[in-house]
């Protein structure tokens, strides 16, 4: 992060803040390795909050360079600076705050969000298309969303529209989240199913409630204890025969830089051979990334 870096950082949140997004929108994405020396740097927009991540530790002069600009250049919003390379991704508050929950918009639909709390907000902005996506196949279908956390596909396919979603995550209060990200929409929670249960301990419960017309797996790569991506993702694929209609579709997500899309399409042809990939979705374009199989992977599959 050299005054170079710095200069191109400065110039870019300039552009992107010479009118500011109506909605949540990454403004810089330096993890796509698109700008030399910011690789690990990320700038959020949360209407009027100024999210800047920090995946590595800098020098000491660099990070007070960094603090500096910052303060200086955009102090009229709201600033905090995440360390999430530390253990508790601790928050720093540059200017204003501390805001400890935020309600944003996305699509017109809203959400509550955590800062300087957790490691991630509650919301992850790449998979805005992906939300997109669900709402606009959502109607009149019956939704499993495995992996939940909180519930944002859940919410894009009851806008949608769908006639029921079924949502599962072992974290409890990721789905409580869920359940306020609902009602802030002013949804049917008659329509919404929350299970806090462990995936692989939990198969019975899962089919119970289908079949289903439409699958979301959006695990994360790496869960202690829990999820394992080379292990446990193909121990899900191989259950979808069970799991959907003799129409239906699957959303399968990954965001791991290490394996690219055929990670996804050679899992589901030895697991479920059954289901044909059908396309993957683009991402949103505040996400550039130097490999395109480096980035957010969303699949589509269906059945037939």
């Amino acid at each position: 992060m050299n005054p170079d870096a710095l200069a191109t950082l400065h110039a870019h949140l300039l552009t992107a803040l010479a009118t500011p997004p109506a909605e949540t929108r990454r403004l810089f994405h330096g993890r796509g390795r698109c700008w030399p020396g910011l690789e690990q740097l990320t700038v959020d927009w949360l209407q009027g909050v100024l999210l800047v991540a920090l995946f590595k530790a800098p020098e000491a002069a660099q990070l007070q360079a960094l603090k500096q600009l910052l303060q200086t250049r955009f102090g009229t919003y709201t600033v905090a600076l995440q360390h999430r390379y530390l253990p508790q991704s601790t928050t720093e508050w540059l200017v204003g705050g501390p805001v400890d929950e935020l309600t944003i918009t996305e699509g017109g639909l809203r959400y509550l969000i955590d800062l300087g709390k957790k490691q991630n907000s509650g919301l992850f902005l790449d998979m805005r298309y992906g939300r997109n996506w669900v709402r606009e196949q959502a109607k009149g279908q019956r939704v499993l969303n495995l992996f939940a956390y909180t519930c944002g596909f859940s919410v894009a396919a009851i806008e949608g529209g769908a006639d029921h979603v079924v949502n599962l995550d072992m974290a409890r209060g990721a789905l409580s989240r869920g359940r306020d990200n609902h009602r802030l929409n002013g949804h049917d929670l008659s329509k919404v199913s929350f299970l806090g249960h462990d995936l692989f301990k939990s198969w019975a419960k899962v089919t119970h409630g289908g079949p289903y017309d439409l699958v979301i797996i959006d695990p994360p790569s790496f869960q202690k204890g829990s999820f394992l991506l080379t292990k446990d993702y193909q121990r899900v694929l191989r259950r979808l025969p069970d799991l959907l209609t003799p129409q239906g579709t699957v959303l399968a997500c990954m965001n791991d830089p290490a394996f690219g899309e055929d990670f996804l399409i050679d899992g589901v042809t030895r697991e479920a051979p059954g289901l044909r990939f059908v396309e993957r979705l683009q991402n949103p374009p505040e996400f550039p990334d130097i490999d395109a199989q480096s980035g957010l992977k969303a699949l589509v599959f269906r059945q037939g």
